[in-house]
């Protein structure tokens, strides 16, 4: 699952969710550290943000939505994880911290931030710029209009046919991951994957094409450092961008677009 989530000041959210006549949305508030259920009906619910098992706080939220007007039913289990194990019965991971979901969701805003100015450079079809809730990555997709050989899926817990589908498109997508260790990275990578493309000059020098992944990385505190870290996170997003673009010979001239092409006219006015 993905979307535009991180349009919320105070955290991240769903978007609007369609229920019949009625509409509800579900935001994580990383300030006051509650989940917060609002609905069209005027009627708005809360779940704390604090230790407790996964399976609490899901039975919680299901009974929360339930007593809104909203039963709702989902996949009992998360994707992207191995093992996975069914949410109602996961009394083994019951941590939060508040400081830390703060900080992580502030580091989403700079991405997208970043993000944002690096995908109004391009005209073709490109995604918004959002959030995978399986990984916990904030992410931003462009397409070069030509279709793409079936992708093999191995996802652990989530479906091939997803995966099928979401890369049916010759595609170069850029992100930032948290990781799974002690440091997240911000990364890029290709689909279908053109030659050379793993010898691709990318700055900065600290970049780094990973044959585990099959994408190219840049660490969080490399740029966090930087005397300007825009900058150097949009050279990064462009050299992985030009990788791809250049190798699997895409029409750069209809694809691509200067955002500021107005501002010296607009000075001048």
């Amino acid at each position: 699952m993905a979307g535009d989530v991180v349009r919320y000041p105070r955290g991240l959210t769903t978007s609007a969710i369609p229920y019949g006549n009625e509409i509800f949305d579900i935001e994580f508030d990383f300030i006051d550290h509650q989940l917060v259920i609002c609905s069209s009906t005027g009627a708005n619910r809360t779940v704390r943000l604090e230790p407790k098992s996964v399976a609490d706080f899901y039975a919680e939220t299901m009974t929360t939505l339930a007593e809104l007007g909203f039963p709702t039913s989902i996949q009992s289990h998360p994707n992207e994880v191995d093992p996975a194990p069914r949410f109602a019965e996961d009394v083994e991971h019951a941590s939060y911290d508040p400081h830390a979901a703060n900080l992580f969701w502030r580091q989403l805003i700079q991405a997208h931030r970043v993000l944002s100015r690096f995908r109004s450079r391009f005209a073709g079809k490109v995604s918004p710029v959002h959030f995978f809730w399986g990984a916990m990555d904030i992410a931003c997709t462009r397409f070069s209009g030509r279709g793409a050989p079936r992708h093999p899926g191995g996802a652990p817990n989530l479906g091939d046919w997803v995966m099928a589908e979401g890369y049916s498109r010759e595609l170069s997508s850029c992100g930032f991951w948290p990781g799974g260790g002690e440091e997240g990275a911000f990364y890029a990578y290709a689909y279908p994957e053109p030659d050379g493309f793993a010898g691709h000059v990318v700055n900065p020098e600290q970049a780094y094409y990973s044959k585990d992944h099959g994408e190219y990385l840049l660490p969080y505190e490399i740029v966090r450092q930087a005397a300007d870290p825009d900058q150097v996170l949009l050279g990064f997003l462009q050299d992985t961008y030009e990788a791809v673009a250049t190798r699997a010979e895409w029409d750069r001239a209809l694809l691509e677009e200067d955002p500021d092409r107005w501002k010296e006219r607009e000075t001048r006015s």
